[in-house]
């Protein structure tokens, strides 16, 4: 018993004092060194927090920890067995004998279980690293800001975000997180495209088959214009969100909004300002209902409709909820709720999400969420009263998005302050003819 006690706390011990000396040094040294390198870990990124998360998304350290932790479980194990065998259990009363292989089985399996599913969850998390994210080129910010397109895509066979719903760009402090969500309405017309892009070259007077929403289809269907891409509607969707907001993106992600509600319940949900009754499913869907008002947690179901719903409403108060949904997302899923929800996380996003950000920039990511966790989010959407979406105002709009980066800056004019309505439409606070509350915003958790 006391030698495999002692193999529990110092691996090898019970060779070095009553079997094979060298394998107990090699495996005492070895322990040394891993808890030395385990420590010393841990105390950098205590003042480093980037040392965690640059751990946590690189593949190549990921896959050796796992085989570390793999054998690890292994070797402990063996030591366990060795420990039992050197303690000559056949001289004991068949009572002890029994006793005392029921411990080192205990032993044995809370140790290398622990490390096993430990090499597991280290697996997981580099699979979601490689079914996620790419390895292309790392894009610099602009002008210290990274702009991230977030696309809404519909789900279904045949048509897995071709036509997205929903495209707002994230625009990220490079230092300190401050986001901008710049919100674009789905059925925009007759806006340019990026300078000198293929889109421009096939409209130059701007886009006049569709709406906004319809660019993406409109590029699937013609590829042979986007001989290198591996997205074609993507590439011209941001052709189209560049042209309209002189931003340049940086990079994409595209949501499956369908899934979304599979990332929802993984977190165990999240709560919301319900401010009106929020239908689920149409009048004539089997399962209609109503999410009733009031401050309460939605399920991934319920929060996937809340931010979806049209009925009785309109897009613009759908994009408010959107926001809503976003900045309650980013709130609430706390590092120790994706942690402990770690698995159920991974797999939900890996089916949720496509993007090109590239697995070295993880960790970059990361960093920035933490940072703007703490920080009011502003918002910005281009729709009525502001914007006319049949005949947007471009120069408008660009100023606008140039304005709401400023003052989120902190570089622009004071932000006037808006009289707060008391009116609800479509659950947003405000309405159509005077504007919804979270489409534009400098605290979006209070317009929410």
């Amino acid at each position: 018993m006391a030698l495999m006690l002692a193999t529990l706390v110092l691996p090898g011990s019970a060779q070095i004092v009553a079997g094979n000396r060298r394998v107990g040094w090699i495996a005492l040294r070895t322990w040394f060194v891993v808890v030395v390198v385990f420590l010393a870990t841990m105390v950098a990124g205590l003042f480093h927090h980037q040392l965690f998360f640059r751990l946590g998304t690189d593949t190549a350290a990921l896959f050796w920890l796992r085989l570390v932790l793999m054998g690890l479980a292994i070797g402990w194990a063996l030591l366990f067995f060795d420990a039992w065998r050197i303690g000559q259990p056949l001289s004991l009363a068949m009572g002890h004998r029994r006793a005392v292989v029921g411990v080192n089985g205990v032993l044995c399996l809370a140790v290398a279980g622990t490390l096993l599913f430990g090499a597991h969850l280290v697996g997981v998390q580099r699979d979601l690293m490689l079914t996620m994210f790419g390895d292309g080129k790392a894009s610099d910010a602009h002008h210290g800001r990274y702009n991230v397109l977030l696309l809404g895509g519909d789900s279904g066979a045949g048509r897995w975000g071709l036509r997205p719903d929903s495209m707002t760009v994230a625009s990220i402090d490079e230092e300190t997180g401050k986001t901008v969500l710049i919100s674009l309405p789905r059925n925009m017309q007759n806006f340019p495209f990026a300078k000198d892009s293929v889109m421009a070259e096939q409209f130059p007077d701007g886009f006049d088959a569709d709406y906004l929403n319809g660019v993406a289809t409109w590029a699937g269907d013609n590829t042979e214009l986007f001989p290198d891409s591996e997205n074609p509607g993507v590439d011209a969707t941001i052709m189209a969100i560049e042209g309209i907001t002189g931003l340049k993106i940086n990079y994409w992600a595209m949501v499956n909004l369908e899934g979304f509600k599979d990332l929802v319940d993984a977190v165990g949900g999240v709560t919301l300002n319900v401010r009106q009754s929020i239908p689920v499913g149409l009048p004539h869907d089997s399962f209609y209902s109503h999410i009733e008002p009031g401050v309460q947690k939605l399920d991934g179901f319920e929060t996937l409709w809340f931010a979806r719903a049209r009925y009785d409403s309109d897009d613009y108060s759908r994009m408010a909820r959107q926001k809503c949904v976003m900045n309650a997302m980013l709130q609430q899923v706390s590092p120790q709720t994706a942690v402990r929800n770690f698995q159920k996380i991974a797999k939900a996003s890996s089916a949720m999400i496509s993007t090109n950000i590239p697995a070295s920039e993880v960790d970059r990511f990361i960093d920035l969420a933490l940072k703007a966790r703490g920080q009011k989010i502003s918002t910005l959407s281009l729709v009525p009263p502001m914007i006319n979406t049949a005949e947007p105002d471009i120069a408008l709009v660009r100023s606008k998005v140039a304005e709401a980066i400023d003052q989120a800056e902190g570089d622009g004019a004071k932000a006037k302050k808006k009289h707060r309505t008391d009116s609800v439409t479509g659950g947003s606070l405000g309405s159509l003819s005077e504007g919804y509350a979270a489409n534009q915003s400098d605290d979006l958790g209070a317009a929410c």
